[in-house]
């Protein structure tokens, strides 16, 4: 069914729909537009690359689902809240 899937007359006829649908104006400034991004994506994927290597990853500390909540803290007893004032 697939057997001569893509041959050089495939790849006019979608060179020319191209064509008329973007413009033959249009088209350079994609392309140096999808260059630029590319080269941006490349440098970007070596930095962090670079990063990865020099700096080694350092454990992150997680807390077990097994360790109590802290308690509430509860007034002594004897004292009294402070008083709240509301405004009307």
């Amino acid at each position: 069914m697939l057997r001569n899937g893509l041959e050089p007359w495939h790849l006019l006829v979608v060179a020319i729909v191209f064509i008329v649908l973007f413009g033959s104006r249009k088209l350079p400034d994609t392309a140096r537009a999808l260059g630029k991004s590319m080269r941006i994506l490349k440098s970007e994927a070596k930095a962090m690359q670079k990063d990865d290597a020099a700096a080694p990853v350092e454990p992150v500390s997680v807390k077990m689902a097994a360790e109590p909540a802290p308690a509430p803290v509860q007034p002594e007893p004897g004292k009294t809240a402070e008083p709240t004032a509301t405004v009307i």
